[in-house]
């Protein structure tokens, strides 16, 4: 493989394939409520009470009591450990260690506000991150040409408007700005690069340098939404995500070429490992989402959801360079995703409500694509939480779920010919808190 396709696949690499061990598949993430959480997301657009909605599906303000801010703070913590071999592009056994944990415990806020507009129109107002993810293996690990560091975030800042037809029917929308930003650290070979080059005295592994990746984008979206009260006490809740369409005109790259190898680089490959800038898409997916929430009697009521991820715009990646190297094209085949859940709450009094929830979440990644930045594999939820009504004006949740997922393999080869086979212990568990004030 030429170091232009290597280049190129580095930098796709964080700007396309960043992913794993958010809550949910790939870098998405849900947590953007404590009640939500604790019924692993279960009537996340129907059920009443939660102003997470505001961003979720606006349609759904109606269900909110008055003037309401709330924050809600969640911490993702995940572990990746990576156990297996690898080669140099000799054959030989690759040096280093197996990379540590490659996971992280990041926290996740959001915010929301919300007022009526008179009697049947609501305006909300929200901060939240709908995609994040983060590995950091050890720089000296047998899988560094494939991966070191990579780290990916999305923040939104929303309003959103709805009006209520009547007591049964409303429909909202609302327009967000969207920031994202994407780095990506890498190990390169640059002794089998040489050695390919018939540069003397270099081998596989005799001259380790590095690429560092960095990019950002401001990008608008919108959601739209629907809520249905077909009878008094159920709602049926439908709510549309668009795309978010990332253009990544000047992403910088950086490399560090061993003070050794440099002039043979630059007799053998002149201008190609060079600091440039670069442009590309990230296409952030669709969802759709429908739900339902039916109040059974004054302690129950039930929920579900079901959200399909189109992940499938993920398919291709086009990179086109500022310095000389040719554009590329890259296919990685991601596929749509569907996420189900169901849930209830139970009413203990009038300060205490309770819930559980489990779901079942589908990965985009399958075993021909996964690799050490995108270890990923379905998973099931296990959800709790507790809600406590302090006051007409307050009140606090808490939401917990643990993940169970199985253990991905990888079987890889570098864009410089090392090879790295082995499997991954993975493990996700989620703790979230919110404050609600109305007022």
């Amino acid at each position: 493989m030429t170091t232009k396709t290597m280049l190129a696949l580095a930098l796709l690499g964080a700007l396309a394939s960043a992913a794993d061990n958010a809550s949910a598949a790939a870098f998405q993430l849900k947590e953007k409520s404590a009640k939500g959480l604790g019924r692993a997301f279960a009537g996340s657009i129907s059920a009443p009470g939660d102003a997470s909605v505001i961003a979720d599906n606006p349609a759904a303000m109606r269900l909110l009591e008055g003037r309401v801010f709330q924050a809600d703070a969640s911490v993702v913590n995940y572990t990746i450990d990576f156990k297996g071999q690898g080669r140099d592009a000799l054959g030989r056994p690759q040096s280093g260690s197996d990379g540590g944990d490659a996971g992280d415990t990041s926290p996740v806020p959001a915010l929301y506000f919300h007022t009526p507009l008179g009697d049947k129109a609501h305006l909300g107002l929200s901060v939240t991150a709908p995609f994040g993810f983060k590995t950091e293996y050890d720089s000296n690990w047998i899988g560094r040409y494939n991966g070191i560091k990579t780290e990916i975030k999305a923040v939104d800042l929303g309003v959103s408007f709805s009006y209520d037809v009547n007591p049964y029917v409303s429909f909202g929308a609302s327009v967000f700005i969207e920031r994202a930003e994407a780095e990506l650290y890498d190990a390169v070979d640059f002794g089998a690069v040489l050695a390919g080059a018939r540069a003397p005295g270099f081998s596989p592994g005799s001259a380790d340098g590095y690429t560092r990746i960095e990019a950002k984008d401001d990008a608008v979206g919108f959601t739209l939404g629907g809520l249905f009260t077909p009878v008094e006490g159920t709602n049926i809740g439908i709510a549309y995500r668009s795309k978010v369409d990332h253009k990544l005109n000047d992403a910088d790259i950086s490399f560090g070429v061993p003070t050794s190898a440099a002039p043979f680089l630059a007799a053998a490959r002149p201008g190609w490992f060079v600091d440039t800038h670069a442009s590309t898409a990230l296409n952030l997916p669709a969802t759709l989402t429908g739900s339902i929430s039916h109040h059974v009697n004054d302690r129950w009521t039930v929920m579900a959801d079901v959200t399909r991820t189109g992940w499938s715009k993920f398919a291709e990646v086009r990179l086109d360079f500022d310095s000389a190297q040719p554009t590329r094209t890259l296919d990685f085949g991601y596929r749509d995703t569907t996420f189900a859940s169901i849930g209830a709450e139970y009413r203990y009094n009038e300060k205490l409500t309770l819930r559980a929830g489990v779901a079942t979440d589908q990965s985009p990644v399958t075993d021909d694509i996964r690799d050490v930045r995108v270890p990923d594999t379905d998973r099931k939820w296990l959800s709790l939480g507790a809600t406590y009504r302090a006051s007409e004006s307050a009140e606090y949740s808490f939401g917990y779920t643990h993940l169970f997922l199985d253990e991905p393999e990888v079987s890889l080869v570098s864009a410089t010919g090392s090879t790295l086979q082995g499997k991954y212990d993975v493990g996700t568990d989620i703790v979230a808190f919110s404050a609600a004030y109305y007022f």
